[in-house]
């Protein structure tokens, strides 16, 4: 057996595994979010607060950045971010009257999930679904009917479907729908205090370009 051709294929092969392997390693993608919120709330209670008061808290559009780390040719664990949109809330049922953007804050809300890829590496079209861990925090948070408004952060499931298209082997485009878990206990101070729980019961589309590195 020739001993330097044999080394020179065994390290051949490694380096190719290496490049293969440090290619798929890395995933950054971005893009845009839209951020649907179905919201249902207990009602707005408050002492001199009349029955049937309540809110609904509106739609939001962002933008987004995530990545994610290969572990396997199938699982990924992603960490996604994005620029915290406003989100706003009109008035509605008896206190309709008191019309839009009765309640405003930004939403700020990390996303870590474990990802599965359906198909192999190289294929042009990876579906793929994930499950993890929501934190949402609501900051500057502002309310025409209260000088002093708290909203409680949140912890919850997301979930998360979606397809990766491969352009060349860095490049590709993705969209993807996730549902999330959030909800919050919001305390309002003003002449009266105003309380309610709000489960935003949020499904958000993105789409964007991702790169592999």
């Amino acid at each position: 057996m020739n001993t330097t051709l044999s080394l020179s294929t065994i390290a051949a092969v490694l380096l190719l595994a290496s490049t293969t392997s440090h290619a798929q390693l890395h995933t950054v993608k971005s893009g845009l979010i839209r951020y649907d919120s179905n919201s249902k709330t207990t009602g707005i209670q408050g002492i001199g607060v009349p029955a049937g008061a309540d809110a609904q808290v509106g739609d939001a559009s962002t933008l987004m950045v995530s990545f994610e780390r290969a572990l396997t040719p199938q699982l990924g664990v992603e960490v996604v971010l994005g620029i915290p949109p406003r989100i706003k809330a009109r008035a509605t049922g008896t206190v309709a009257f008191l019309g839009d953007d009765v309640l405003s804050a930004k939403n700020v809300a990390p996303t870590v999930l474990l990802n599965y890829h359906f198909g192999g590496a190289t294929d042009t079209w990876r579906p793929y679904m994930g499950i993890g861990v929501n934190f949402t925090r609501f900051a500057s948070v502002e309310s025409k009917l209260a000088p002093q408004v708290h909203m409680s952060d949140s912890v919850g499931l997301a979930f998360v479907g979606g397809v990766d298209y491969a352009i060349n082997r860095q490049w590709g485009l993705y969209a993807s729908v996730s549902a999330v878990d959030v909800r919050s206990n919001l305390v309002g101070v003003a002449n009266t205090v105003l309380t309610t729980t709000i489960n935003f019961r949020p499904v958000v589309y993105a789409i964007g370009a991702s790169y592999k590195f």
